[in-house]
């Protein structure tokens, strides 16, 4: 990172500049034995798309309100560093009612009908592959994002001053993410090149934190894991090992 560095998409760039093809999100499913590694290069790219499906396919704008109703996984940090090159408000787990855009899981489809915007779901199924049959008043990310672009810029430049995150009733700048994100890193003992394992939600700050900003904040990269608590300790320990973990989180 750098000392303009005032955004997660700021943060990103930055690593893609340094080092694009070191590992970056490391994700486990401990239900389904899903094991997906992401390149910093090919998060970028999964970013740049995601972002473009949200400024030209959804029409939506920064200070736009995305509602993320997602759980800890690969797809959800691409949508919260997406989100941020966009200008968006994400409001985790937030009021899909209050919402220009929902994102949700297979778990959340009810409730994100409340959205009188934009609704876009997310099969969360291995390999990131679309529903079987798409979700009647949704369109399926799967389906949509791979035409996208692979490169993007935003209409307007993302003002870090603006508010970017609210999670657990707090909500922060970008800049006052940014800020957080590298104090936790040293809090959570991370630094360049590291390897920080979460197994924390992405419910509240703490597995936010550990599970994309801090290690995005610092160079370093994130072994997520879903379902940690269905590893027995042996095997969490050899992940541990074969991972080249430096720091655990939620364990």
């Amino acid at each position: 990172m750098t000392a303009l560095d005032r955004t997660p998409a700021d943060l990103l760039r930055s690593a893609l500049a340094t080092d694009p093809a070191r590992p970056f999100v490391t994700y486990y499913d401990d239900a389904t034995g899903e094991r997906v590694e992401l390149s910093v290069a090919t998060f970028a790219n999964w970013v740049a798309k995601t972002a473009n499906l949200i400024q030209g396919e959804l029409s939506l704008s920064a200070g736009d309100r995305l509602a993320l109703h997602l759980p800890a996984h690969w797809q959800s940090a691409v949508w919260l560093v997406a989100a941020s090159s966009a200008g968006l408000v994400v409001d985790v787990a937030g009021d899909p009612a209050r919402a220009d855009l929902v994102v949700a899981g297979p778990d959340a489809l009810e409730a994100a009908r409340a959205c009188t915007g934009e609704r876009v779901a997310l099969s969360l199924r291995p390999l990131g592959v679309r529903f079987p049959v798409t979700p009647e008043g949704f369109l399926d990310y799967a389906v949509e994002v791979p035409a996208q672009g692979d490169r993007f810029a935003p209409f307007a430049p993302v003002d870090p001053e603006e508010p970017a995150l609210v999670v657990a009733g707090e909500e922060l700048t970008s800049t006052q993410l940014v800020e957080r994100a590298q104090g936790d890193a040293e809090r959570l003992g991370v630094g360049p090149g590291e390897r920080i394992l979460s197994g924390l939600g992405f419910g509240d700050w703490a597995g936010l934190a550990a599970g994309l900003y801090a290690p995005l904040a610092v160079g370093a990269s994130v072994v997520l894991c879903r379902h940690l608590d269905r590893l027995a300790p042996e095997a969490l320990e050899r992940r541990v090992a074969d991972e080249r973990v430096t720091a655990l989180s939620g364990t």
